[in-house]
């Protein structure tokens, strides 16, 4: 839906327009209703628009509300520190890939996995889905596990705000593996990443034909995955593969995978 009273921008004019809206400050908001021209900054943005980058009225700024819209505006009023903005374009982001990408990631210790769903999101990853595998060490109670799930939010969050993308990815749920393969029976095109062996990740890549509109990328623990889990995976359609000769610390497998995965398909196809 597009605010009431506001133009919208053509495809060809939004690329036209990208690299001008790079300079302008980018915030998240919740979708505006189909009759709002105005909206509020939360108050952490509005705060951080005012004393940090000291911009005032009729400031630029650009505004994303993570389901795949972006909005050109600028700021109508600040008043005790609630910044309101007048939104003057809508458009839907064009920075999204058309790949659906889930990450169904073994849980790792505590920072590592702060620090992927931050990659992630950069990286254009979908759907991001922690998994408690066999020999994954941290198993958090219910109530920590909600309050690292607002954490991702937040970061996840961020991340957008940083790489330009329009769509915050889904996180969760949080499950065992098996709940994890029956999660993605729908994707076109499912690998799990063994050290223990497998096919090359860029073999596997070059083998798809036609492209595939969706992936997901099983990524294992610290302690790698059992031999039973393997198993499990190959089973729901899972291919086995490989990074290379290299013993790669996990979370740096699940970087290096994402943006080969990514680079790989839109070299390939042309995205």
């Amino acid at each position: 839906m597009t605010p009431h009273g506001v133009g919208q921008l053509a495809p060809k004019a939004a690329a036209q327009d990208f690299f001008r809206d790079i300079s302008m400050r980018r915030f998240h908001i919740e979708t505006p209703g189909s009759e709002v021209s105005h909206v509020r900054l939360s108050a952490e943005d509005s705060r951080h628009l005012v004393q940090v980058l000291r911009l005032g009225t009729g400031a630029e700024v650009h505004l994303f509300d993570g389901m795949g819209m972006e909005y050109e505006g600028r700021v109508a009023s600040i008043d005790r520190g609630t910044v309101v903005v007048a939104v003057e374009m809508a458009r839907p982001s064009w920075s999204e890939s058309p790949l659906e990408m889930i990450l169904l990631q073994g849980f790792l210790k505590e920072k590592k996995m702060d620090l992927l769903v931050r990659q992630a999101t950069e990286l254009g990853v979908s759907r991001f889905v922690p998994v408690f595998a066999r020999r994954s060490v941290p198993r958090p109670e219910a109530r920590r596990l909600e309050s690292r799930f607002g954490r991702w939010e937040k970061i996840a969050t961020e991340a957008l705000k940083q790489c330009r993308r329009g769509r915050i990815p889904a996180i969760g749920p949080a499950c065992g593996t098996d709940d994890a393969l029956a999660l993605v029976k729908h994707c076109a095109l499912k690998i799990v990443f063994w050290e223990e062996g497998g096919r090359r990740l860029i073999e596997i890549l070059a083998d798809i034909q036609p492209p595939v509109q969706s992936v997901a990328l099983l990524m294992g623990p610290e302690g790698g995955w059992g031999a039973e889990e393997i198993a499990a995976a190959r089973e729901a359609g899972f291919e086995a593969a490989s990074l290379g000769p290299r013993i790669l610390r996990a979370e740096t497998a699940t970087v290096a995978a994402v943006a080969v995965t990514v680079v790989g398909r839109l070299a390939r196809h042309g995205q």
